[in-house]
């Protein structure tokens, strides 16, 4: 069966189609739902609250932009909400902050490692980094995603580097010290 057909399929309430779907892009999703969450579990909720939000609003998909791309902004969109309301976003004096860059050689840092510590970062500076870094948008298109000024993102932004980056400094400090 053609997307086409599936997506019209789940538009008359079609559970063998809906199902289809999710096989087809639950994976996917998921992946997204991981960088916006704090933990696996968290990640599971986020993807069913996704499709919950995705099989009630597929009669508003018109076929402008990709299929794909209006489930991943359904999904970033509900891992956002549970943060929205709770005040995570705002900043921390944090004015003077200089931004940082965090290298990273590919062989040295396992990608299951990286994960964690990006799900590890305080809420406001996860979103933010996932958002900017991860996902490609502008600080002007993350403000306005978040409800927060610009401002507030570069600083949030510059802060999530700074603990990546100390924490990826004590990782290869530790692989030093085995090593020797």
């Amino acid at each position: 069966m053609s997307l086409e057909q599936l997506i019209s399929n789940c538009k008359k309430n079609d559970t063998k189609a809906q199902s289809q779907l999710y096989k087809l892009f639950s994976g996917k999703l998921f992946s997204i739902c991981l960088k916006y969450s704090r933990s696996y579990a968290e990640a599971e909720d986020n993807l069913q609250d996704s499709f919950v939000t995705i099989f009630k609003k597929i009669d508003q998909y018109n076929k402008k932009g990709s299929f794909e791309g209006w489930l991943k902004r359904i999904t970033i969109n509900t891992a956002l909400q549970r943060y929205r309301d709770k005040g995570v976003y705002s900043l921390i004096n944090e004015e003077n902050i200089k931004d940082v860059s965090v290298e990273i050689e590919d062989d040295d840092i396992d990608i299951d490692f990286l994960l964690k510590i990006i799900q590890e970062l305080p809420d406001r500076y996860r979103l933010v980094f996932n958002l900017y870094v991860l996902d490609g948008y502008s600080h002007k298109e993350v403000a306005k995603m978040l409800n927060i000024s610009t401002g507030t993102t570069k600083s949030n932004l510059a802060r999530a580097r700074l603990i990546l980056k100390e924490k990826i400094e004590n990782y290869k400090q530790r692989q030093k010290s085995q090593l020797s």
